[in-house]
């Protein structure tokens, strides 16, 4: 077995962190809502569930996002588990705000929660909390209402792209 040194902390820049946390996989996510009549979104790779009494899940934002300022004042936030088919959906949220949702097929809910119709499960929730953590905020949300209707893999980011899982059977 090969033994790495680990580094100290005069070592820890930011594309040795950012190459040293990719090699965890995680799921990505959409955040939005409609704001002020305008759908609101971004794509996070670091949610997880928290809770479930109460149901909480969470996702940790940059605190640079131009994005957050505008989601976090919605009533409601839609959560989307994005499906390994989703890569480019993935990549147009995190791009020009215009266009993030364009032709994409999605619902909002009355409270203004937005969710994308083909994701693997679905999310209606509000902001139970924020936490201040370095150079990122983790937020807490309080699920209100699920939908959990597709069984296909995943979207996976992982060593900064995206991926699938392979077949555990």
């Amino acid at each position: 077995m090969t033994s790495i040194p680990l580094t100290t902390n005069q070592d820890l820049d930011a594309e040795r962190l950012r190459e040293a946390f990719g090699v965890f996989p995680s799921g990505v996510v959409a955040v939005a809502s409609e704001v002020d009549g305008q759908l609101v979104g971004l794509a996070a790779s670091s949610f997880t569930s928290v809770s479930l009494d109460p149901a909480l899940v969470s996702f940790s934002v940059a605190n640079t996002s131009k994005t957050w300022p505008s989601l976090r004042q919605a009533a409601h936030l839609g959560v989307t588990i994005l499906a390994d088919h989703h890569g480019d959906v993935c990549r147009q949220l995190a791009g020009p705000l215009e266009h993030r949702f364009d032709g994409l097929a999605v619902t909002t809910t009355g409270d203004g929660a937005v969710t994308l119709d083909d994701g693997l499960a679905m999310f209606d929730c509000t902001i139970y909390n924020e936490v201040e953590a370095g150079d990122h905020t983790i937020v807490l949300l309080q699920l209100h209402a699920i939908e959990h209707a597709d069984t296909s893999q995943p979207l996976v980011f992982h060593r900064s792209a995206f991926g699938t899982l392979a077949d555990s059977a």
